[in-house]
């Protein structure tokens, strides 16, 4: 063969074989927000103003990642983690997340804090095409991958959370008066639902319900009010603050209390309530609680305290949501690992909508995560629990979730 046809056969030779290739073995693909040395990430949380004791999620969702990139980052890549106050404000929340998509140019939205920023943002981000994912809200509205394709939430919904409440309402105290608080937003409005929808025809034992404004500095007389109903359940869906001061007045007039799962905190509601306050309150858990005896032997509940020693020291380890948080950021990470080279939005929801009985540490034993195209409610199961002074106990067993897409409701 003629030497001046050798470059000529060597290039083919050459494109041959790596036609040959599969795809993914020499094709990166990013959207932006993703490198080859990067992964950028953008967060809202309310480090500020009414609900600022929520703060604490977009701390520990930054610690967590300067584990990861101290362990060597995802897939060699380093997470940025870009983190930005919106005070709990709808409007400032707007601010901030066309800031996060338009300047910072993030890759996603994750563990955004809150029903009524999460919802004024969802639009804007479903428009652009910018993964909301995982959702810091228990709202349905999270769950409806028709209207909303890229926005997912996490933990068990607000309305699985009322019909689980009313079953056993309905099992234990079926001749009861109920009076229910509720905040008045997409959250509240679920959770109101949930416990309507789940005594049905007996729904009429429903005597009083009242909502209120997160910018109230006092729910006292909303509990007054409830409280001249002559109801001898009370149902509490209030942030921490209202929470605490829940307690504190309805201890004087002693009803069997439902408290909101998103508020079973011992340090920031019930120690500021009063332990004894508290005493016999009703709720509703989906994760391990550390300080709890059952756990002191536990792999992953050694792995969280090791966590906490080493990355958020001054964070408050009776302070149950710094637990929310370090779990749900492990379903995060198995999502990017999924993810290999192709960092693009559509591939990061598409492996968000295909987890299977997926283990994630500090969940309670037996709760899976599964996630469809058609199943954006990842967690779907919980435990109700009772506190009795000192901890919370759980109170039966595993409820699975009843509650369909937020489409369907």
């Amino acid at each position: 063969m003629p030497r001046r046809y050798l470059p000529y056969f060597a290039a083919v030779g050459l494109a041959a074989s790596l036609a040959a290739l599969p795809a993914n073995a020499t094709e990166k693909k990013y959207d932006p927000g993703a490198t080859d040395q990067e992964i950028k990430i953008g967060n809202l949380a309310p480090y500020s103003g009414p609900a600022s004791a929520y703060g604490i999620i977009g701390r520990v969702a930054a610690a967590f990642f300067r584990k990861v990139n101290d362990e060597g980052g995802i897939n060699g890549r380093k997470i940025t983690f870009v983190s930005y106050d919106d005070a709990f404000s709808p409007p400032k929340a707007v601010e901030q997340a066309r800031k996060l998509v338009e300047s910072d140019e993030v890759l996603m939205i994750y563990q955004s804090v809150g029903t009524p920023s999460n919802a004024a943002i969802q639009k804007f981000l479903n428009a652009r095409k910018v993964p909301q994912l995982f959702v810091a809200s228990n709202a349905t509205r999270w769950g409806d991958p028709d209207h909303f394709p890229w926005t997912m939430g996490w933990q068990p919904n607000f309305q699985n959370e009322g019909r689980a409440y009313a079953k056993y309402i309905l099992q234990n105290y079926p001749n009861a008066k109920i009076a229910m608080l509720w905040q008045n937003d997409d959250g509240g409005r679920d959770e109101a639902k949930g416990l309507r929808d789940g005594l049905g025809e007996r729904a009429s034992m429903i005597v009083a319900d009242s909502s209120f404004e997160l910018s109230e500095p006092t729910i006292d007389a909303h509990i007054a009010r409830l409280g001249s109903s002559g109801a001898d359940i009370f149902v509490s869906w209030t942030t921490p603050k209202a929470s605490a001061q829940a307690i504190r007045k309805l201890a004087e007039l002693e009803p069997v209390v439902f408290l909101a799962g998103v508020s079973t905190s011992v340090a920031s509601v019930l120690l500021p309530a009063g332990l004894e306050n508290a005493k016999g309150i009703i709720s509703n858990a989906y994760l391990k609680d550390p300080s709890h005896p059952a756990w002191s032997n536990d792999a992953a509940t050694r792995d969280w305290n090791a966590f906490m020693d080493r990355y958020l020291p001054d964070g408050d380890k009776a302070d149950r949501v710094t637990v929310y948080g370090y779990a749900v950021a492990h379903t995060l990470l198995e999502v990017l690992k999924r993810c290999g080279d192709d960092l693009t939005r559509n591939n990061i929801m598409r492996q968000a909508a295909n987890l299977r009985d997926l283990d994630v540490p500090m969940l309670l034993p037996g709760i899976k995560i599964n996630t469809s195209a058609k199943d954006c409610f990842p967690i779907e199961q919980m435990q109700l629990i009772r506190f009795d002074g000192q901890r919370w106990q759980a109170l039966g067993e595993l409820i699975d979730g009843e509650v369909g897409s937020a489409g369907t409701n």
